[in-house]
Protein backbone atom coordinates (compact mmCIF):
# COMPACT_ATOMS: atom_id res chain seq x y z
CA UNK A 1 0.00 0.00 0.00
CA UNK A 2 1.20 3.28 -0.82
CA UNK A 3 2.34 5.98 2.07
CA UNK A 4 0.57 8.74 2.08
CA UNK A 5 2.55 11.94 1.38
CA UNK A 6 2.02 15.73 2.15
CA UNK A 7 -2.31 15.85 2.38
CA UNK A 8 -2.17 19.67 3.53
CA UNK A 9 -3.57 22.34 0.87
CA UNK A 10 -0.40 24.69 0.99
CA UNK A 11 2.93 23.63 -0.71
CA UNK A 12 5.69 21.59 1.60
CA UNK A 13 8.27 24.00 0.25
CA UNK A 14 8.26 27.56 1.43
CA UNK A 15 7.98 31.11 -0.91
CA UNK A 16 12.21 30.96 -1.32
CA UNK A 17 12.40 27.24 -2.16
CA UNK A 18 9.49 27.92 -4.85
CA UNK A 19 11.15 31.16 -5.81
CA UNK A 20 14.42 29.12 -6.96
CA UNK A 21 12.39 26.67 -8.45
CA UNK A 22 10.24 28.71 -10.20
CA UNK A 23 13.71 30.61 -11.91
CA UNK A 24 14.44 27.16 -12.89
CA UNK A 25 11.42 26.27 -14.57
CA UNK A 26 10.88 23.44 -12.30
CA UNK A 27 7.92 24.65 -9.76
CA UNK A 28 5.25 22.48 -10.56
CA UNK A 29 7.15 19.22 -11.18
CA UNK A 30 8.60 19.99 -7.61
CA UNK A 31 5.17 20.95 -6.35
CA UNK A 32 3.70 17.66 -7.46
CA UNK A 33 7.16 15.61 -6.34
CA UNK A 34 6.92 16.71 -3.09
CA UNK A 35 3.54 16.35 -2.25
CA UNK A 36 4.42 12.77 -2.83
CA UNK A 37 7.26 12.37 -0.75
CA UNK A 38 7.29 14.86 2.27
CA UNK A 39 5.24 13.45 5.08
CA UNK A 40 4.36 15.37 8.20
CA UNK A 41 5.17 11.97 10.07
CA UNK A 42 7.93 9.17 10.06
CA UNK A 43 7.06 6.32 7.58
CA UNK A 44 7.98 2.74 9.05
CA UNK A 45 11.15 2.40 7.32
CA UNK A 46 12.22 5.45 8.75
CA UNK A 47 11.51 4.84 11.89
CA UNK A 48 13.55 1.77 11.37
CA UNK A 49 16.73 3.57 9.39
CA UNK A 50 17.34 5.99 12.52
CA UNK A 51 16.89 3.07 15.10
CA UNK A 52 19.77 1.77 13.40
CA UNK A 53 22.56 4.84 13.22
CA UNK A 54 25.14 5.64 15.37
CA UNK A 55 25.45 9.71 14.44
CA UNK A 56 23.12 11.89 13.86
CA UNK A 57 23.65 15.27 11.56
CA UNK A 58 21.53 18.16 13.61
CA UNK A 59 20.95 21.70 12.47
CA UNK A 60 20.13 24.59 15.27
CA UNK A 61 20.13 28.42 14.98
CA UNK A 62 21.45 29.84 18.14
CA UNK A 63 20.06 32.85 19.87
CA UNK A 64 21.94 35.72 17.26
CA UNK A 65 20.30 33.77 14.78
CA UNK A 66 23.53 31.78 13.16
CA UNK A 67 23.23 28.38 12.09
CA UNK A 68 25.35 25.87 13.37
CA UNK A 69 25.65 22.17 11.97
CA UNK A 70 26.52 19.50 14.69
CA UNK A 71 27.26 15.84 15.19
CA UNK A 72 25.57 13.57 17.73
CA UNK A 73 27.32 10.15 18.75
CA UNK A 74 25.94 7.00 20.14
CA UNK A 75 25.08 3.88 20.22
CA UNK A 76 22.30 1.90 17.69
CA UNK A 77 19.28 2.25 19.43
CA UNK A 78 20.54 6.09 21.12
CA UNK A 79 17.54 7.24 18.05
CA UNK A 80 13.93 5.98 18.77
CA UNK A 81 10.59 6.89 18.00
CA UNK A 82 7.60 6.18 20.46
CA UNK A 83 5.41 7.30 18.01
CA UNK A 84 5.06 8.02 13.90
CA UNK A 85 5.46 12.13 15.20
CA UNK A 86 8.41 11.68 17.79
CA UNK A 87 11.78 11.77 18.23
CA UNK A 88 13.57 10.81 21.18
CA UNK A 89 17.49 10.87 20.80
CA UNK A 90 19.17 9.41 23.73
CA UNK A 91 22.38 11.39 23.58
CA UNK A 92 24.13 14.30 24.80
CA UNK A 93 26.09 17.22 22.30
CA UNK A 94 29.85 16.26 22.28
CA UNK A 95 32.51 18.69 24.12
CA UNK A 96 32.13 21.85 22.62
CA UNK A 97 29.60 21.18 20.13
CA UNK A 98 27.58 24.38 19.90
CA UNK A 99 24.76 22.25 20.27
CA UNK A 100 25.19 22.61 24.37
CA UNK A 101 24.22 25.79 23.80
CA UNK A 102 21.54 25.72 20.68
CA UNK A 103 19.53 22.93 22.40
CA UNK A 104 16.66 24.40 23.82
CA UNK A 105 12.58 23.05 24.36
CA UNK A 106 10.39 25.33 21.80
CA UNK A 107 13.41 25.42 19.39
CA UNK A 108 13.11 24.50 15.75
CA UNK A 109 16.11 21.49 15.33
CA UNK A 110 16.75 19.52 11.78
CA UNK A 111 18.30 16.24 11.02
CA UNK A 112 20.23 14.26 8.57
CA UNK A 113 20.15 10.48 8.95
CA UNK A 114 22.87 9.11 6.58
CA UNK A 115 24.53 5.83 6.47
CA UNK A 116 28.00 6.73 4.94
CA UNK A 117 28.72 2.98 3.98
CA UNK A 118 24.92 2.56 2.60
CA UNK A 119 24.93 5.92 0.95
CA UNK A 120 21.65 5.80 2.52
CA UNK A 121 19.97 8.96 4.10
CA UNK A 122 16.71 10.57 4.85
CA UNK A 123 15.88 14.04 6.74
CA UNK A 124 13.63 14.98 9.40
CA UNK A 125 12.73 18.59 10.78
CA UNK A 126 11.10 19.45 13.61
CA UNK A 127 11.22 21.03 17.21
CA UNK A 128 12.32 20.29 20.84
CA UNK A 129 9.55 19.76 22.81
CA UNK A 130 11.37 18.13 25.90
CA UNK A 131 14.78 17.96 27.22
CA UNK A 132 15.26 15.30 30.01
CA UNK A 133 18.95 13.62 31.92
CA UNK A 134 18.42 11.41 28.93
CA UNK A 135 18.44 13.31 26.12
CA UNK A 136 16.08 15.20 24.09
CA UNK A 137 12.67 15.08 22.26
CA UNK A 138 11.21 16.32 19.61
CA UNK A 139 7.56 16.89 17.83
CA UNK A 140 8.29 15.93 13.74
CA UNK A 141 7.12 18.72 10.89
CA UNK A 142 8.22 17.62 7.61
CA UNK A 143 10.06 14.11 6.74
CA UNK A 144 11.58 12.65 3.55
CA UNK A 145 13.93 10.61 1.95
CA UNK A 146 17.13 11.92 0.36
CA UNK A 147 19.65 10.53 -3.06
CA UNK A 148 22.73 9.04 -2.59
CA UNK A 149 24.57 10.89 -5.12
CA UNK A 150 27.62 12.47 -4.26
CA UNK A 151 28.23 10.47 -0.80
CA UNK A 152 31.92 8.84 -0.35
CA UNK A 153 31.46 5.05 1.33
CA UNK A 154 33.03 5.02 4.82
CA UNK A 155 32.95 1.82 7.39
CA UNK A 156 32.92 3.36 10.83
CA UNK A 157 34.05 1.96 14.27
CA UNK A 158 32.20 3.65 17.45
CA UNK A 159 34.83 3.56 20.24
CA UNK A 160 34.25 4.34 24.09
CA UNK A 161 33.39 7.76 24.91
CA UNK A 162 32.14 10.30 27.67
CA UNK A 163 30.77 13.57 25.80
CA UNK A 164 31.52 15.39 28.72
CA UNK A 165 35.01 14.81 28.27
CA UNK A 166 37.24 18.05 27.29
CA UNK A 167 39.40 18.27 24.51
CA UNK A 168 41.44 20.66 23.14
CA UNK A 169 39.24 23.89 21.59
CA UNK A 170 39.96 26.51 19.48
CA UNK A 171 37.59 29.64 18.65
CA UNK A 172 38.05 31.24 16.24
CA UNK A 173 37.04 34.36 13.54
CA UNK A 174 39.24 33.62 10.70
CA UNK A 175 40.98 30.60 8.87
CA UNK A 176 44.19 29.39 10.31
CA UNK A 177 46.21 26.77 8.67
CA UNK A 178 45.09 24.09 10.30
CA UNK A 179 41.40 24.88 9.51
CA UNK A 180 42.03 25.87 5.75
CA UNK A 181 44.14 21.91 5.38
CA UNK A 182 40.85 20.39 7.20
CA UNK A 183 38.52 22.12 4.80
CA UNK A 184 40.87 21.29 1.56
CA UNK A 185 41.10 17.95 2.44
CA UNK A 186 37.33 17.48 2.58
CA UNK A 187 35.50 15.54 0.14
CA UNK A 188 32.23 15.67 2.36
CA UNK A 189 30.81 18.38 4.65
CA UNK A 190 27.42 19.07 5.90
CA UNK A 191 25.52 22.60 6.03
CA UNK A 192 22.79 23.89 8.28
CA UNK A 193 20.45 26.55 6.89
CA UNK A 194 17.46 28.02 8.34
CA UNK A 195 13.93 30.05 7.46
CA UNK A 196 12.36 30.67 11.24
CA UNK A 197 9.65 33.60 9.57
CA UNK A 198 6.32 32.79 10.45
CA UNK A 199 5.41 33.51 6.55
CA UNK A 200 7.14 30.03 5.76
CA UNK A 201 3.93 28.55 7.17
CA UNK A 202 4.65 24.33 7.18
CA UNK A 203 8.25 25.02 5.72
CA UNK A 204 9.34 27.04 8.81
CA UNK A 205 12.26 25.38 10.06
CA UNK A 206 15.86 24.40 10.38
CA UNK A 207 17.54 22.20 7.36
CA UNK A 208 20.63 19.79 7.44
CA UNK A 209 22.35 18.96 4.33
CA UNK A 210 25.13 16.84 3.15
CA UNK A 211 28.04 18.44 0.59
CA UNK A 212 30.44 16.01 -1.12
CA UNK A 213 32.84 16.17 -4.28
CA UNK A 214 37.02 15.14 -5.31
CA UNK A 215 38.78 16.36 -2.44
CA UNK A 216 39.40 19.40 -3.10
CA UNK A 217 36.49 20.11 -4.24
CA UNK A 218 35.93 23.26 -1.61
CA UNK A 219 38.06 26.72 -2.41
CA UNK A 220 39.70 28.82 0.33
CA UNK A 221 40.17 32.18 -0.47
CA UNK A 222 40.91 33.95 3.11
CA UNK A 223 37.68 33.58 5.11
CA UNK A 224 35.38 32.78 2.08
CA UNK A 225 34.49 29.38 0.84
CA UNK A 226 33.51 28.15 -2.69
CA UNK A 227 31.84 25.43 -3.32
CA UNK A 228 30.54 23.93 -6.16
CA UNK A 229 26.66 22.77 -6.82
CA UNK A 230 26.43 19.88 -8.69
CA UNK A 231 23.15 18.62 -10.14
CA UNK A 232 20.42 17.27 -7.82
CA UNK A 233 16.71 16.58 -6.94
CA UNK A 234 15.82 20.29 -7.21
CA UNK A 235 14.50 20.01 -3.84
CA UNK A 236 16.57 23.51 -2.94
CA UNK A 237 16.01 23.44 0.58
CA UNK A 238 19.55 24.60 1.23
CA UNK A 239 19.23 27.55 -1.22
CA UNK A 240 16.11 28.02 -0.46
CA UNK A 241 16.30 29.20 3.03
CA UNK A 242 19.71 31.05 1.69
CA UNK A 243 16.91 32.85 -0.58
CA UNK A 244 15.27 34.37 2.00
CA UNK A 245 18.10 34.45 5.17
CA UNK A 246 21.88 34.14 3.77
CA UNK A 247 23.23 32.92 6.73
CA UNK A 248 24.80 29.22 6.88
CA UNK A 249 26.45 26.85 9.39
CA UNK A 250 28.97 24.17 8.19
CA UNK A 251 30.88 21.09 9.31
CA UNK A 252 34.06 19.53 8.49
CA UNK A 253 35.20 16.24 9.40
CA UNK A 254 38.73 15.16 9.44
CA UNK A 255 37.80 11.73 9.34
CA UNK A 256 41.47 10.52 9.95
CA UNK A 257 42.38 12.42 13.18
CA UNK A 258 38.30 12.56 14.30
CA UNK A 259 39.16 16.36 14.77
CA UNK A 260 35.86 18.49 14.34
CA UNK A 261 35.57 22.15 12.70
CA UNK A 262 32.04 24.25 13.18
CA UNK A 263 31.79 27.40 11.13
CA UNK A 264 28.90 29.57 10.67
CA UNK A 265 28.84 32.74 8.44
CA UNK A 266 27.03 34.59 5.76
CA UNK A 267 25.53 32.38 2.48
CA UNK A 268 25.79 33.22 -1.07
CA UNK A 269 24.87 31.42 -4.05
CA UNK A 270 26.25 32.67 -7.50
CA UNK A 271 24.01 32.09 -9.91
CA UNK A 272 24.00 30.56 -13.78
CA UNK A 273 25.38 33.24 -16.25
CA UNK A 274 28.42 34.29 -14.05
CA UNK A 275 31.62 33.41 -15.56
CA UNK A 276 33.15 32.41 -12.51
CA UNK A 277 31.30 28.99 -12.37
CA UNK A 278 33.05 28.33 -15.70
CA UNK A 279 36.17 27.51 -13.50
CA UNK A 280 34.55 24.27 -12.07
CA UNK A 281 34.17 21.93 -14.28
CA UNK A 282 30.29 20.49 -13.62
CA UNK A 283 28.99 23.08 -11.69
CA UNK A 284 25.28 24.67 -12.01
CA UNK A 285 26.09 27.58 -9.74
CA UNK A 286 28.28 28.42 -6.84
CA UNK A 287 27.83 28.62 -2.91
CA UNK A 288 29.99 31.15 -1.31
CA UNK A 289 30.68 31.04 2.41
CA UNK A 290 32.04 33.93 3.87
CA UNK A 291 33.29 32.95 8.03
CA UNK A 292 31.81 35.00 10.98
CA UNK A 293 33.38 32.54 13.61
CA UNK A 294 33.90 28.98 14.89
CA UNK A 295 35.02 26.24 16.45
CA UNK A 296 37.76 23.71 15.53
CA UNK A 297 37.78 20.70 18.45
CA UNK A 298 40.38 18.22 18.55
CA UNK A 299 40.15 14.38 18.35
CA UNK A 300 36.19 15.16 19.01
CA UNK A 301 34.64 12.44 17.43
CA UNK A 302 34.55 8.95 18.89
CA UNK A 303 34.36 7.24 15.41
CA UNK A 304 37.12 5.80 13.35
CA UNK A 305 36.74 5.40 9.91
CA UNK A 306 38.08 3.85 6.88
CA UNK A 307 39.16 4.71 3.87
CA UNK A 308 36.67 6.67 1.25
CA UNK A 309 34.84 4.55 -1.55
CA UNK A 310 34.12 7.59 -4.22
CA UNK A 311 30.73 8.60 -5.29
CA UNK A 312 30.75 7.47 -8.80
CA UNK A 313 29.03 10.65 -9.66
CA UNK A 314 31.76 12.39 -8.92
CA UNK A 315 33.09 11.42 -12.28
CA UNK A 316 30.91 13.98 -14.04
CA UNK A 317 33.09 16.55 -12.40
CA UNK A 318 36.21 18.01 -13.12
CA UNK A 319 39.16 19.49 -10.93
CA UNK A 320 40.17 22.94 -9.78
Amino acid sequence: MAIPGWQRTDSPFHQGERAIQERLGALDQMDNFGRRIIREFLPEQHRQFYAQLSYFLVGTVDAAGNPWASILVGEPGFISTPNDHTLHIAAQPLYGDPLTKTLKVGSYIGFLGVELHTRRRNRVNGMVSNIGPDGFEVQVSQTFGNCPKYIQARQFNLVIFDPAVAKPLHTLTTLGETERQIVLAADTFFITTAYLDDAAGMGKGVDVSHRGGKPGFVRVDGDTLTVPDFIGNCHFNTFGNIEVNPRAGLLFIDFDRGNLLYLTGRAEVVWDGDPEIEAYAGAERLFKFHLTQGIRIDSGLPLAWSQPEYSRFLEQTGFW
